[in-house]
């Protein structure tokens, strides 16, 4: 397993699952690293694969992951189904690399998960460690255990989208 990128406790609300008539699946989730004009990376994470977490109120609620489907098809399907309702937040970690060119619209894209996920027993270990102490935060573990290369990528919320996307436009002129 290799963890490229995570996001931790997004807000389901912060969404918009239904972005209107024509757009079904045209829905976005959107991360970003940093906020400046010149430094600022998003990517849409809808078609990431990997494990997510879905909490309520007391914490985690569900487990589950992704296989064919993108993180956030799986997301959708959650808030439509017997889950529906019983959830408000999500972490999600990621298991294919982001492309570090942007695309056309400034938004970075993802590139094939690695077959084989366990290249290496001692990073696999650590990662599932990092993995279990981020997603969990279990009060008595002090380390705060990091991923061998993978970026935490915070929300970018739904009435800020424009604004972040602004400044991505701004920065391949």
């Amino acid at each position: 397993m290799r963890v490229t990128s995570y996001g931790l406790f997004w807000r389901g609300s912060e969404v918009d699952w239904k972005p209107g008539n024509g757009n079904r699946n045209s829905f976005r989730l959107l991360g970003r690293i940093g906020s400046n004009r010149g430094s600022i990376r998003i990517a849409d994470f809808r078609h990431q694969q990997g494990i997510y977490i879905l909490f309520d109120q007391y914490g985690p609620s569900y487990v589950g992951l992704t296989r064919n489907q993108g993180l956030g098809k799986r997301l959708k399907d959650h808030t439509q189904d017997h889950l529906a309702g019983k959830w408000d937040r999500f972490s999600w970690f990621g298991f294919r690399p982001i492309d570090p060119t942007p695309t056309e619209t400034g938004l970075l894209n993802f590139g094939q998960a690695v077959e084989e996920l366990t290249e290496n027993t001692n990073t696999t270990i650590g990662d599932l460690e990092a993995l279990l102490i981020r997603a969990i935060g279990p009060k008595n573990n002090k380390a705060q255990m990091a991923f061998d290369g993978a970026k935490e990528w915070t929300q970018v919320e739904y009435d800020s989208a424009d604004r972040y996307i602004g400044r991505l436009a701004c920065a391949q002129n």
